[in-house]
């Protein structure tokens, strides 16, 4: 591991500046993505700022009913909120698919969202890789890919990103919070997260020295469910994932939100499944009208082809269930 100095910051306002002092520096929270990557050579920062002491670990509610959660706060505290149990499970459920249970008492939401991918050739660095070597080309393309991207791919990046919680958060209209040297802002998840394109090493829009201080989600519009499907039944990355808000008025789908994991360098909002099924019938088989037309737009490779009818049916099934809840 590179040599590296270490320094705590007492508040937010004070990780930022010491951030911004010492170029190539990383924020440390948990670490259990980080570290994992300094141990490889993949990640090798100057300095680590440590903000587990910044204040930011508290979940409260909002005035409109929705909850704004601070970017410390550990996932296994938040998968067991009684709030967000019982009004935003899919997050919930979520992030007790990701991980291992000692991973998930170290882990903190804002490092869940920073998260960097799983992808063997960017995890190899005797290989190249456009995400960790600018430039250097994409083994996944022309090699072992089966789990990688369906959307929003390019010739300089196939992988996809890892969270399960970030895939829920999408499907929850989620905001993150964060702040940068020259004040607070707010940044939509569904922007939060770069395109591929030519530069694949460019994962966020955060602005430089920026530090994600909380998350908030708006008050549920309906009920909601998260599904993984996974390549073993202890903890991995999904396959494919979906995260699904459904309201229901009457027989007609009243609001609907869904996001699709394993799919893309980003947690894939279905947004032509969403307009094709808003104000239809909530049937089976509008459901299965509405993911075909999303996954008409995907592009899948030679080896992961199957993630088409997988999340296919994994949208179906979890729209037919959260209908089932909501009109029961």
């Amino acid at each position: 591991m590179k040599e590296f100095s270490y320094v705590r910051a007492t508040d937010a306002a004070q990780a930022v500046r010491l951030h911004a002092d010492r170029r190539g520096s990383r924020f440390l929270a948990g670490g259990t993505n980080l570290v994992d990557l300094m141990k490889i050579g993949v990640e090798q920062p100057i300095a680590l700022i440590d903000i587990s002491r910044a204040g930011l670990g508290t979940i409260d509610a909002t005035p409109d009913g929705g909850m704004r959660i601070g970017a410390n706060v550990i996932n296994s505290d938040l998968a067991a909120h009684s709030t967000i149990r019982r009004d935003f499970r899919a997050l919930s459920q979520a992030i007790l698919a990701g991980a291992s249970g000692q991973l998930r008492n170290m882990a903190t939401v804002g490092g869940n969202l920073m998260q960097r991918t799983r992808c063997a050739y960017f995890a190899d660095t005797t290989l190249p890789c456009n995400k960790r070597e600018p430039g250097s080309g994409c083994p996944a393309l022309p090699g072992e890919h089966h789990n990688h991207a369906i959307f929003d791919w390019s010739e300089h990046c196939v992988a996809t990103h890892p969270s399960d919680m970030a895939v829920a958060l999408m499907a929850l209209d989620t905001t993150v919070e964060a702040l940068a040297p020259d004040g607070p802002i707010q940044i939509p998840l569904e922007g939060f997260y770069s395109p591929v394109a030519a530069t694949p090493h460019i994962e966020t829009t955060l602005p430089e020295n920026a530090l994600i201080t909380g998350i908030t989600i708006p008050s549920a519009k309906g009920v909601s469910r998260y599904r993984k499907v996974r390549e073993r039944a202890s903890f991995a990355f999904a396959s494919g994932s979906v995260a699904a808000s459904l309201a229901v008025r009457g027989t007609q789908v009243h609001d609907v939100r869904i996001a699709l994991g394993g799919a893309a360098a980003r947690p894939w909002r279905a947004s032509v499944a969403e307009r094709a099924l808003t104000g239809r019938p909530a049937t089976t088989e509008e459901f299965r009208r509405a993911a075909a037309a999303e996954l008409a737009e995907a592009r899948p490779l030679p080896h992961n082809q199957y993630k088409i009818p997988l999340l296919r049916d994994l949208i179906v099934a979890v729209l037919d269930d959260l209908t089932a809840e909501a009109t029961a």
